[in-house]
């Protein structure tokens, strides 16, 4: 394990310990790494809990609300706008936060999985981000949204689809916007959109001389009244102040917008990204590129995929949202599933259905061994087996492959007449009312041909007759 150095306290002393994530962390993210002074980025409150008691914390404040920041006040290991790319990369790798996910943020560091849309998935019937999931042996991966986790249980999902036609849609769609003709097409419309922000720009350069002209006027005025008129004089050191107040607001508001403004590409910056295109498909399935590889190429261009599934039409609707606000929809089919092609015969289903009334799953399960009934694959029937059996209707008959099947019976507990046989206590069967019947009626119906079963029974089972 590799040392770290700790500082104890308020002591210039230095501790050498195990590296932490809390540690290293704190490293890149202080502003002194990056040769800056800082004051004030934390702030003392007093709040009300719940139960109304006084309380103290510690909040910390945006960079905007320091109380100082001195850039390059003494050399760092590195410079200011490589500390503030290192922050927004920290931001961006942070998982969401589960109430934040319905809106923006971050989609998360990259992973090593092959769903192409981790992190930047979300789904389009409650908005909040979808999660991934690896099936089978090959890692298939899957989408799928938990928002209906909370209010209706676990195992109920808004939105559960396999990855694999997503991810090829999303592929063909990024290579697509790619290729060299809608590439060069795509720059001469970045062209135009960086001469419109050169205009908007133009005109903060405006508001910003305006400003100053202000500012000169009101401090020729304060400067040239007598200063035995201090009410004069006072009234235009105010105005004075607030013309600075709006040339350093003018200021400000130039600075972020011209930082905001992409970095313009030069002419053979232009001519290579040109002639990738061409090859970004060979480079795209290469065997030397890493699924981490490909999601970092298709973060470049895509912001964000929104996805509804409508399974009635068997197709999933997917919203691309491209850098630069642009907009494309898809419409990928989805596989439908298909019915049963191998099912038990309807002679043992039948059978089943009437023995799922009176005896629990052990107790058929015998039954249709003692007959040398088999599964369709040739096993003996267990309790697990029989549980399985769809009941309601027949999938290979119906061609839907929607059979329903009914969950293992059990009787429940603290009930002396049921314990003895007295009285039935298994589910109703098909949704019926509970009906219970004595020992009389079992009787009646084990030796009915319509309800009790061909065969020998078990044991307990007669003892009970």
């Amino acid at each position: 394990m590799r040392k770290f150095p700790l500082s104890l306290g308020g002591h210039h002393e230095l501790r050498w310990s195990e590296a932490s994530y809390h540690a290293v962390h704190s490293v890149p993210a202080n502003p002194v790494y990056a040769g800056a002074y800082v004051y004030g980025k934390n702030r003392r409150e007093t709040v009300l809990d719940e139960t109304g008691v006084r309380r103290k914390r510690i909040r910390k404040l945006p960079m905007d609300e320091w109380q100082v920041l001195i850039k390059a006040h003494h050399p760092g290991y590195i410079d200011w706008p490589t500390f503030e790319a290192n922050q927004q990369r920290m931001a961006t790798n942070t998982r969401p936060r589960l109430h934040a996910e319905a809106g923006g943020g971050s989609g998360g560091a990259v992973r090593e999985g092959g769903a192409l849309l981790q992190g930047i998935a979300r789904c389009g019937h409650c908005g909040r981000r979808l999660r991934t999931h690896y099936r089978g042996r090959t890692a298939t991966p899957g989408y799928h949204c938990a928002g209906k986790v909370i209010a209706e249980g676990r195992g109920v999902y808004c939105l559960n689809v396999g990855g694999v036609q997503i991810d090829e849609a999303v592929v063909a769609a990024f290579l697509e916007a790619l290729e060299p003709a809608r590439l060069a097409t795509t720059l001469a419309a970045a062209e135009r959109l960086e001469n419109d922000r050169e205009a908007a720009l133009k005109q903060w350069r405006l508001d910003v001389e305006r400003a100053q002209f202000a500012v000169d006027r009101a401090e020729r005025r304060y400067r040239a009244v007598d200063p035995d008129n201090r009410l004069v004089a006072r009234t235009l050191e105010q105005q004075w102040e607030e013309a600075l107040r709006a040339l350093e607001a003018a200021k400000a508001e130039l600075v972020r917008r011209e930082a905001e403004r992409p970095r313009r590409l030069s002419a053979t910056e232009r001519e290579k990204l040109l002639s990738l295109g061409a090859d970004l498909a060979s480079v795209w399935h290469a065997p030397t590129t890493t699924a981490r590889d490909r999601k970092e190429l298709l973060r470049t261009l895509i912001e964000e995929a929104t996805l509804h599934v409508d399974r009635d039409k068997a197709a999933a609707q997917l919203a691309l949202r491209w850098k630069g606000g642009a907009l494309s929809h898809l419409t990928v089919a989805l596989p439908r599933s298909r019915p049963a092609t191998v099912c038990t015969d309807e002679d043992t289903l039948a059978l089943v259905r009437r023995l799922v009334p009176h005896y629990p799953d052990a107790v058929i399960a015998g039954i249709l061994n003692r007959q040398g009934r088999r599964t369709v694959y040739g096993h003996r029937f267990d309790a697990n087996r029989v549980g399985k059996a769809p009941l309601l209707e027949d999938p290979c008959l119906q061609g839907q492959g929607t059979g329903r099947r009914r969950r293992h019976c059990h009787r429940p507990s603290g009930c002396r007449r049921a314990r003895r046989g007295a009285l039935d206590a298994s589910p109703p069967y098909q949704r019926r009312p509970h009906l219970g019947r004595t020992g009389d009626t079992r009787r009646a119906m084990a030796h009915s041909p319509d309800h009790g079963p061909q065969g020998p029974l078990p044991r307990h089972a007669q003892r009970r007759l």
